[in-house]
């Protein structure tokens, strides 16, 4: 309808009224200039002149431009329920967008704070602990290698004093020997026991718990006469007295050597097992350190990813804000447009109800003829 009116303005415009008529006062010369500035209005009194000039009845104009004016109406209204329509999809579209853009904030939130405070700290502490796990094993096997390498040198030390006290002993055998044979011993005999005797505080010099007896019973064998039997055997009773403690030092010397020995095995177990449980550590650490690394990996990516998110979630906002903005802006001004006609609508209509507008169109059919 409104195009259908906009071609019949065309056509009537053609048919301008003329306001230096002298019917016009200069109020009415201002309101049609007013008027004039409205398609719509133009056309109303435009159409108006005709509708009289050529024997229309005024209040069929008044019912027909009424329509007219109902039609603007209902497309002012139809133009503002358009309008709320867009509005309501507008806001919706913003709450949905919005909740959408704080609930992917949310979780960019929490992808980040798991990243910071989660694997980061998982990441430096596993790091840590396969240090210490690798810094335990190392010291296990030089405390096994330190082990092993005292256990030899006191072994051989046990050697070393198991031969001592040996010899002793022999020294010892056979000087009871000569001793024991001994009626009028000879010089060489008596000369063959003291070096005995020489030989036997020789072996045992590192042993002061022998020194003291040995010296005393190297006095006895120089100043003692070998003939005189009560001598003898005193000196057979002191060689025996040292076999005795060499013999009881020497089984000492056994067990302790056994016992340090059970010791160094059971240590050896112990610090094996202690390094296939490191062992077996690292291994669960180092899974745990991969499986740290591909948690790390996927979280940076899922921040990518909701990041990336975000922005399309923000780009579509604005876009919708942007749209909605052009939208109001058409409504405001298609809004003003159509107010515009509808004023100058009625104040065409109220002109063309008085009295003078009848007088002029009357004026001009008499110039006519």
């Amino acid at each position: 309808m409104y195009k259908l009116a906009v071609c019949t303005l065309l056509i009537l415009s053609v048919t301008a009224i003329d306001v230096t008529n002298s019917v016009w006062t200069s109020h009415d010369q201002k309101a049609f200039a007013q008027i004039k500035q409205s398609g719509w209005g133009k056309f109303i009194l435009n159409f108006g002149e005709l509708h009289l000039s050529t024997g229309g009845i005024l209040a069929e104009l008044n019912s027909e431009i009424a329509k007219l004016i109902d039609e603007l109406d209902e497309e002012l209204a139809e133009v503002h329920h358009q309008y709320t329509r867009r509005t309501d999809v507008h806001n919706r579209e913003v709450t949905r967008l919005e909740q959408e853009i704080q609930d992917k904030e949310r979780e960019v939130f929490n992808a980040h704070d798991f990243y910071d405070n989660v694997l980061i700290p998982q990441r430096d502490r596993f790091a840590a602990q396969l240090e210490q796990l690798q810094e335990n094993i190392a010291q296990n096997r030089k405390t096994l290698n330190e082990s092993t390498v005292q256990r030899a040198k006191d072994h051989a030390e046990f050697e070393a004093q198991v031969a001592e006290h040996n010899e002793a002993i022999g020294a010892i055998d056979e000087s009871l020997q000569l001793l024991s044979q001994l009626e009028s011993p000879s010089l060489v005999q008596i000369q063959k026991v003291q070096k005995n005797l020489t030989k036997i505080e020789q072996s045992l010099k590192r042993h002061s718990t022998f020194q003291t007896f040995i010296k005393t019973l190297l006095e006895i064998a120089v100043e003692a006469n070998f003939a005189d039997q009560g001598a003898l055997r005193e000196i057979l009773t002191a060689f025996n007295n040292l076999r005795v403690q060499l013999v009881d030092s020497l089984n000492q010397l056994t067990a302790d050597e056994a016992e340090a020995q059970k010791d160094f095995e059971a240590r050896v177990i112990q610090l094996n097992q202690e390094h296939a449980e490191f062992q077996r550590a690292v291994i669960v650490k180092t899974a745990e350190i991969e499986a740290n690394a591909n948690k790390i990996e996927q979280t940076l990516d899922l921040i990518d990813v909701l990041h990336a998110d975000l922005d399309t979630l923000n780009g579509q906002l604005q876009a919708e804000n942007d749209d909605y903005a052009f939208a109001t802006d058409v409504y405001n001004a298609t809004v003003a447009e159509y107010n515009k006609e509808l004023n100058a609508a009625h104040q065409a209509l109220d002109l063309l109800n008085q009295p003078r507008f009848t007088d002029y169109v009357k004026s001009q059919l008499k110039g006519a003829f």
